[in-house]
């Protein structure tokens, strides 16, 4: 009996050591499928991020083109106002001309002055005529010249528009461009950090897929043991049933032998015997009743009760960016009075005043929190496709514009707004 008991406490111990170890496998596992749930959501965002940046990239590339073809257009009507201008100049010089011809032919002709020309009038009335003659010929050459000179300027003046026009075009591809860049920087960046989520989900499964193998061959050999261990106690308590059977026999046959002469005896010996098993029923009955007893106490100390169970800033920004109109556009600069382009402007202006804003036209357009363009204050940042100003009121921006124009004062809606920020 020893040495059976002995088996059956190492066979436990084995079984238990391994549901032990099972349990920590199942911890492992729950860790590394935590673990996997959290790469996945991850890198759903990260998937989330490279949809977005694609859709930038498009609309960038789109805007882009609509530039490319913006600026086509403004160089063919250049080219039709640069034919106008020198239509216009020529006519002018024709009308200078021609008056100089006919002053020429009135005021120096041979040895003849103005005054000989009137006075060899047959009459003062033919005189007044010539002088008046000479007086309407005069006013018609100037006001010609005037009008032909008026065209010229108006021509001129709309060429240098589209000039500048055009170059506010190339400004903004130069910005779109570079944003188009960053996206597409950005974007493999974000798709090379969604190829390392595989690579590191991937390894986890096969973390996971590992701990699941080692759980279910610990079933499967705990199993085997509590099988082995069932049939060997059926087992031992066959043979124990088998040995109690032959004893109770033995007796048996011994009682029989004997019961003619110590019958006495034997009957004595049923009377103890029925009163130790009427002992022995009274014992179980009052043990039997204690035990419901307790059942009843510890049922009533189980009963617990569990108790249910929210400026004045901007315009400082505005009047200190309105003093640097005039100073010029340095693509990449930053300078207010050396040179800056449009988020350089803007970034300095803010970096004097004590405000940290982004550098670029595009990560401008995240800056502060978006306010609506009829809700714009002096001081608010205007962003545009490629461009930004700070808006300074009455419906006007100062920003740094070209190359040719500088940093100046322009009307906001000069060409569609994307957002306003607000950042003071």
């Amino acid at each position: 009996m020893a040495i059976g008991s002995f088996s059956e406490k190492a066979s436990a111990s084995t079984i238990e050591e391994i549901k032990r170890q099972q349990e920590a496998n199942r911890q492992q596992l729950n860790n590394v499928e935590g673990q996997i749930d959290g790469l996945e959501g991850r890198q759903a965002d990260v998937q989330g991020e490279i949809n977005e940046l694609d859709a930038n990239v498009v609309q960038i590339i789109a805007s882009v083109e609509m530039i490319k073809e913006d600026i086509v257009e403004k160089e063919g009507q250049i080219r039709e106002t640069e034919a106008e201008y020198e239509v216009a100049k020529a006519r002018e010089e024709e009308q200078y001309e021609a008056m100089k011809v006919r002053i020429k032919f009135m005021y120096e002709q041979g040895d003849r002055s103005y005054v000989q020309v009137l006075m060899s009038s047959e009459s003062f009335g033919d005189m007044v005529n010539k002088a008046d003659y000479i007086e309407q010929l005069y006013e018609y050459d100037r006001k010609m010249l005037e009008e032909y000179q008026a065209a010229r300027e108006y021509v001129r003046q709309v060429w240098d528009q589209l000039e500048e026009e055009k170059a506010e075009l190339e400004v903004s591809q130069h910005e779109l461009e570079q944003e188009q860049a960053y996206m597409e920087q950005l974007l493999a960046e974000k798709r090379q950090e969604y190829a390392n989520y595989n690579v590191q989900i991937a390894r986890a499964k096969q973390e996971a897929a590992a701990y699941k193998t080692k759980i279910r061959q610990q079933t499967a050999q705990i199993k085997k043991l509590e099988e082995e261990a069932r049939k060997k106690a059926e087992e031992e308590a066959r043979k124990k049933a088998e040995e109690e059977a032959r004893k109770k026999a033995a007796a048996q046959a011994a009682a029989g032998n004997t019961n003619g002469v110590t019958g006495e005896t034997g009957s004595s010996s049923e009377s103890e015997q029925g009163g130790s098993d009427a002992s022995s029923e009274s014992s179980q009955e009052g043990s039997s009743s204690e035990n419901s007893g307790s059942a009843q106490n510890n049922s009533a100390s189980a009963e617990v009760s569990i108790p249910s169970g929210g400026s004045s800033k901007g315009q400082e920004i505005a009047s200190y960016a309105c003093q640097f109109v005039g100073n010029p556009y340095v693509a990449g600069g930053t300078s207010l009075t050396e040179g800056a382009d449009c988020s350089g402007f803007v970034w300095r202006v803010y970096k004097d005043k004590g405000y940290s804003v982004p550098r670029t036209s595009w990560t401008l357009r995240s800056a502060g929190r978006e306010v609506a363009y009829a809700d714009a204050q002096p001081g608010d940042i205007v962003c545009y496709a490629g461009h930004v100003g700070i808006y300074i009121g009455n419906g006007s921006i100062v920003h740094a514009s070209t190359p040719k124009s500088g940093i100046k004062i322009t009307t906001a809606t000069y060409k569609p707004i994307l957002t306003v920020r607000r950042v003071v």
